[in-house]
């Protein structure tokens, strides 16, 4: 199983704060992985980081071998990572298929009305609200957009931050079958959850984050029985 991405002691600041502090993780090509930690633990600033979104002080970001560390996110992008922020971020005055349309900035335009094709087969809810502007749609509708246009370039990581945030029990459920049926087709995750028991049910391996440091980490099911993680994120 070959390392798609691999994280080195990444040092991240928000100015004098020290957010992340020497964290180091790695992804392995068809496995879903899962960063799982309290509200403020540095899980969503790690997936920014990561995505080009924030630059770290320190550290190595290798995906594929090749060095990402600083390098602007469309150009992260381009080179097969695709990011699914934390609290949806879709755009709310564009149509269902605009959003995706953006998704593909990346891809030449011959192959756009293809990828919008194979979300529509994944998603057949966006297909039937296709016109409809992004800002009426639900919750979950507005959360399978998000995923959607992730996937429109075509990604050889996808990173999902919170996915369930907000969302009715039924519709985390429907979000998680999403992610259980897009690992299956191939595609490689790194997710980060508050649900914790969600998400060690679905990923292959996990690591624990706490105040910027990784302080567990090991086989999702192991950590899924662990009576400290069970007592610290599980409810338990």
């Amino acid at each position: 199983m070959s390392n798609l991405l691999k994280v080195e002691n990444l040092h991240v600041y928000y100015g004098s704060i020290h957010a992340i502090k020497g964290v180091s993780f790695d992804v392995n090509e068809g496995e879903i992985v899962t960063l799982i930690g309290a509200n403020g633990a540095g899980k969503s600033t790690t997936l920014n980081t990561v995505a080009g979104l924030l630059k770290p002080r320190s550290g190595s970001i290798l995906l594929n071998g090749q060095s990402i560390a600083g390098v602007p996110a469309d150009k992260i992008v381009s080179r097969g990572m695709a990011l699914c922020p934390e609290g949806r971020r879709v755009f709310l005055q564009m149509s269902v298929k605009e959003n995706l349309e953006m998704g593909g900035f990346t891809r030449p335009a011959g192959e756009i009305a293809d990828s919008i094709e194979d979300v529509y087969q994944r998603f057949p809810r966006l297909k039937e609200r296709y016109k409809q502007v992004a800002g009426t749609l639900s919750g979950g509708e507005q959360q399978m957009l998000a995923m959607g246009r992730a996937l429109m370039s075509k990604p050889k990581l996808l990173m999902l931050d919170e996915p369930s945030m907000g969302l009715a029990p039924i519709l985390v459920e429907q979000i998680f079958d999403i992610i259980k049926e897009l690992h299956e087709a191939g595609t490689t995750i790194l997710l980060v959850e508050q649900n914790a028991q969600m998400a060690l049910s679905v990923a292959d391996r996990a690591y624990v984050l706490e105040t910027g440091n990784i302080v567990k980490e090991g086989p999702a099911l192991e950590l899924l029985n662990d009576d400290a993680v069970k007592n610290a994120y599980l409810g338990d």
